[in-house]
């Protein structure tokens, strides 16, 4: 089984970091990717709590999308806050996470994230579009949790 700070390496890593960057670059919104070795109960109830803990329900416009993923128990789910999900329509965050699994079955599991990051990252223009006064909330580097 694969260690979550050793899922990526560094190349890869900082491919992922890239894309958020690329997908925050036209946009308000922020895109965090966290990764956990596992998720011992419910995969939505943990990834509010990383959600929580990582502060992205305090960003300015209510936009942040997490990206959570627990490698050894092999579940993952996207989480967007309230600002986000007012605006798209049902079933985004699940035809996200289902463009991003069809690639992590063929092994492409980095290329899964870069497609649901840019994805997200369209979504988030499209509502919350680049202000000339805007900050980057949260760092753009992936986290890790329970190692």
């Amino acid at each position: 089984m694969t260690n979550a700070k050793r899922l990526l390496n560094r190349e890869e890593d900082q491919r992922v970091v890239e894309a958020i960057r690329q997908a925050e670059r036209n946009t308000s919104g922020e895109i965090k990717v966290h990764i956990d070795n596992r998720c011992r109960g419910d995969v939505e109830e943990r990834s509010l709590e990383v959600f929580n803990k990582l502060k992205l329900n305090e960003t300015k416009q209510r936009n942040g999308v997490l990206i959570y993923l627990a490698v050894k128990d092999r579940k993952f789910a996207i989480l967007g806050d309230e600002g986000i999900n007012k605006v798209v329509e049902n079933g985004f965050w699940n035809d996200v996470k289902d463009l991003m699994q069809r690639c992590f079955k063929e092994g492409q599991f980095v290329e899964g994230l870069e497609q649901g990051i840019q994805r997200c990252g369209e979504k988030l223009k499209t509502y919350f579009p680049y202000q000339t006064d805007d900050t980057n909330e949260i760092p753009d580097d992936i986290s890790y949790g329970n190692q």
